[in-house]
Order: structure tokens, then sequence, then C-alpha cells
């Protein structure tokens, strides 16, 4: 929690003022016991009424003053908290986006959801609440403690021995509580995966009838949440009438000895009076810090799972070079292997080959063969774990994002669309896209004729997800949001998969049109999307068994030969 304090530069100012407004207003509620004791011992033994008179006036206005210095504090102490809370999701959404594949891997992004929203508004409230109360309360219980003892230093003690016992309980209590209040949180992020996966997955579960299944699994991640969430309230539960307690205790000790006192002449009644009223302070400042040692808990331990994923620095690190040498020239991989983060399983190994500039590659195998993994690495959203990736003869290690990725340009196996226009989403690549560039990248796509059919065209509305498109309309968009800037390296990872035959072939028809200097890298299950390429790679395992045209793997590689036999029929396989 510490280390978040940070955020709460340019709001120093606020964070000081609303405890000293506070503290403040607490000075004007120490005041009362003592009017209140010239009161009983003055106004009312002399039967004085302009006295009492004036003395209730006091009163009142030390009950405005109050309120006004309340006001301030609770205005001030909202400023900085929601200020920190806003510069907390800004970092944290920032600092997710420098994240690599790996860390995504690591955290999964239901709980980064669930951190950054409601872990950062556990940590907003708890520096609200102890910007405005936490100062406050011990201010009381001592400035009531040193009151008391100018009235009567020998009752002081009673204050003294029950203050002990109350921050023991309390300081006993927050240290199992934190604990508790972390395991609370894992479980609701549980929750939230398993919600989160159940709406995306509903086609899926209302397919295979397993709706029941569903409710079940979720009642019992419920349960498990429930159960510790009451085992944490019953432990909260025994701060208020354990406080209480020791505080009634405190103030019947207070009139016994209190009353002892007053029979010797050694306090008068008022005295008394106002040593049972800082008594009453006490009980009441500590019920508002107990109540605020529970949300400053969940605060505390919502601070730190926030802690935790500002604290995951990214393994890769931008390269410098922003220059490069124009067009690609071709991509070199030398001994490449990766293993995935917390695998033992090496998904690529020893991968080593060469592409052209201007070619057209296939790369085919089945599924867990290593494609995604391969191509992923060529604009860095994996590093190797060991050998080099080298475009142009450079590491891609030392090109900025920026550099690397305008040149390389991946349509992803999941077509991602976002909410907004078709224009919009096609201008992710290029914000300054003309509609005549944009037009063209439909074109090659096949994507043209569905947009021109909207009445709206370009400004036809994308819904989130791109839920309103067909499973291979969405590809298109994907495959021609990919060529706006013209990439010099077009990667389609199976991104294919959802056309039927005919606009498969006519989008690799018009993608060989489109210049000598495109490099264009396709990975498919497919023998009838990769054959006409001019190499193409076989994987399997992890390692690139074979390599060749299509003619050439049909007479020497086995595994391309199955392919060819259950895709193609046996005319296709010698």
């Amino acid at each position: 929690m510490r280390s978040l304090l940070k955020y709460l530069k340019g709001y120093k100012v606020e964070s000081v003022i609303a405890p000293l407004f506070k503290m403040l207003e607490a000075s004007f509620e120490l005041i009362v016991p003592l009017i209140t004791a010239r009161i009983i011992d003055i106004g009312i033994a002399d039967r004085d009424k302009s006295f009492i008179l004036h003395q209730c006036i006091i009163l009142v206005l030390l009950g405005v003053v109050g309120l006004i210095c309340s006001l301030t504090a609770q205005y001030f102490a909202a400023k900085s908290s929601m200020g920190m809370g806003a510069n907390i999701r800004k970092a944290m959404y920032h600092h997710v986006n420098t994240f690599s594949y790996e860390e995504l891997d690591l955290i999964k992004p239901s709980t980064l959801i669930n951190r950054i929203t409601g872990d950062v508004n556990q940590v907003q409230n708890g520096v609200n609440l102890f910007l405005r109360l936490f100062m406050r309360a011990p201010f009381i219980v001592i400035g009531a403690i040193f009151m008391a003892s100018t009235i009567s230093l020998r009752l002081t003690g009673i204050f003294l021995l029950a203050m002990i016992l109350i921050g023991t309980s309390i300081f006993l209590i927050v240290k199992i509580t934190v604990k508790l209040y972390t395991k609370v949180q894992e479980h609701f992020d549980a929750i939230v995966l398993h919600t989160r996966e159940s709406y995306s997955g509903a086609r899926v579960i209302r397919a295979f009838h397993k709706e029941r299944k569903e409710q079940e699994a979720f009642k019992e991640e419920g349960e498990l949440l429930n159960r510790f969430q009451i085992q944490s309230g019953r432990i909260s539960a025994l701060l208020n009438p354990l406080t209480t307690s020791i505080t009634n205790i405190g103030i019947i000790s207070l009139l016994i000895l209190g009353g002892k006192e007053v029979y010797r002449g050694a306090l008068s009644q008022g005295e008394v009076v106002a040593l049972i009223n800082y008594m009453s302070q006490i009980l009441l400042a500590l019920l508002i810090l107990v109540n605020l040692v529970v949300s400053i808990t969940k605060a505390l331990a919502s601070g730190k799972r926030v802690a935790e994923v500002l604290a995951l620095q990214p393994r890769m690190q931008e390269g410098k070079e922003t220059t490069g040498l124009g067009k690609a020239e071709g991509i070199s991989f030398k001994g490449v292997s990766f293993s995935y983060p917390n695998s033992d399983e090496t998904a690529i190994e020893n991968v080593e080959f060469s592409i052209p500039r201007g070619e057209t590659i296939g790369i085919i195998g089945g599924t867990g063969a290593g494609k995604t993994t391969l191509i992923n690495l060529i604009p860095r959203l994996y590093d190797a774990t060991k050998g080099e990736v080298l475009l142009d003869g450079r590491k891609v290690q030392e090109y900025t994002y920026k550099r690397l990725r305008a040149r390389v340009s991946i349509v992803p196996q999941r077509s991602v669309l976002f909410s907004g226009t078709i224009r919009e989403n096609m201008q992710w690549r290029k914000e300054s896209a003309s509609d005549e560039e944009i037009w063209e990248a439909l074109e090659i796509a096949q994507a043209k004729e569905f947009v021109m059919e909207k009445q709206e065209g370009l400004d036809g509305i994308v819904q989130g997800g791109g839920r309103n498109f067909s499973g291979g309309q969405r590809q298109r968009l994907c495959i021609a949001r990919a060529l706006i800037g013209k990439p010099d390296i077009l990667i389609l990872d199976d991104s294919a998969s959802a056309l039927d035959y005919a606009t498969d072939a006519a989008l690799r028809k018009a993608l060989r049109r489109v210049g000598k200097e495109l490099t264009t890298i396709i990975v498919s299950q497919r023998v009838a999307s990769i054959k006409h390429g001019d190499v193409i790679f076989v994987m399997d395992e992890g390692r690139i068994q074979d390599i060749g045209n299509h003619e050439e793997l049909r007479r020497t590689s086995e595994i391309y030969q199955e392919l060819c036999r259950t895709q193609l029929g046996k005319g296709e396989a010698l």
C-alpha cells in the first residue's frame, strides 16, 4: 500500500488540509465536556440562567464551526482520494498496456479487470476514510485522555487501561482479517472469471445443455466466497461489542470511583459528568476507528493486489532503433527455441530458416505444432527463449515497437473488432487513412461488397466484438484493417478459416496482386490455403519437419502427404 502513496502527487495540499480541519473539529468537540461541567457546577448550582444561556450559545457556536470544519475536511478528502484513484487507474491501464503476451498469460484478464475497478475503488474509499476520520479518532482519544488528566490524574488510569485493552483487541483482529480479505478477493476473481466465461460461451453452454452444470459450478464458487466472507465477518463483528464492553466497564469504574471522589470533595459533580463525557467520546471515536479498521483492512488487501500488478515488470524491453533499412529485405530465424512462462515444455525448438522479401510463405501443421508461436516471434508478441529472430539482418529486439509493428502486420486467429464504426476500426493501423485507402484494403480482403451493401457504408456501426457481423465477415474486416498503411510483412494466422473456398481463393489471388515487395505468411490447417505459396513449412511438435513447394512436399513429406490425402483426396497425394 505504501508504494501507492506516490499517486497522491498533485493532491498533497488537500491531503494535509483534510485531516487538519478534522482535528480542528475534534478540538472544538473536546471543549464541550468542560463547558457542560461549568453549566452544572456554576449555572445549575447557582441557578444563574444568564450564565447557562451564555454557555449554551457557546456550545451552538462550537457546533456550527465544527460542522464547517467537517464539511471542509470531507471536501478535500474526497478530492484527494478521487484524484488518487484516477491516477492509479491511469497508471494501471498504461502499465498493463506495456505487458507482453507473457505477462498477460500470467495474469488473467478477469483478474486485471477486477483489480483496476473493484480493488482501486477499495483503495480510494480507504484513503478517503483515512483522511477524514482515521486521524480524528486517535486525536479524540489522546485529547480526551489529556483533558481527563487535567480534571483528575488518578482516574486517568482507567482511560489508559481501557485504551491498552481496546488497542490490543483491534491489533489482533486486524492481523487475522487482512489475510481473510485477501482470500475473499481471490475467490471474487474466480467468480468474475466464471461469470465472464459463462456469458461469452453462453451459446456453447446451451448447445450442450450444460446450464445446470454451470449453475452448480457457480454455486460452489459462490459458497466458497460466502464462507470466507462470513468467516471474516464474524471476526470483524467482534470488534464493536468488544470495544463497547471495555468502554462501558470503564464508565462504570468512573461512576464508582468518581462518586467516591465527589463524596470526599476532591471532584465536583460537573467534573465527573465531564469525565464520563470524555469516556463516551473515546467510545464513539473508537467505534468509528473500529469500522474504519475494517474498511482500511479491505483497502490494504486491495492495495496489495493493485501493487502486485504495478510491480510486475514486462520482461520484454523496447528497442531504440527507429530508422530501419527501408523496406523489409527478409526474415531470418537462427536456432530459435521458445517456452511459455511457467512451462517446462518447449513450444518450438531449434528453428532455422530465411524468408526473402516479397515471397508468400505457407505454414501448415496439426494443432499444437507451434505455428502460432512461431509467427508471434516476428512482431515480438513474445521473445525467443533461445536464438535470434532477424529482420533486415537486425534483431527484432533492436527495433522500437512502433517501427517494428508498422512494418509487420498480423491478423490473429481470433477476429477482434471494436465498438464504433467500420471506418474507425479500419483506421487502427493508420489513423490518417483516407476512405480511398480503406476501400482499397476492403476490396483486397473481399469485404468491399458487404460493406457497400450497408446503407451507412464506412459509417456502418460495429457492435462490441463485431457481433453484428458473421465470422467470415469479421475475418475479412480484420484482414482489411491489417492491410491499411501497406505493411512490409503480412501475417495471416489461420485468419481465413471461416471463409468459403471460393472467397479464400479470391483473397489469396488479390494478395498476390498487392505488390512484389509484400511478404505474406499464411498460417493454416487447410492445404488449399497454402498450396500456392512459394515455400511451405510443414511443422510438427514445435519443429519445421519439411520445407518446399506444394509439388515437392507431395513427393517428399509424409506429413504433408497425409494432409493432402485427408483434405484433397487420394489424387493429391503420391
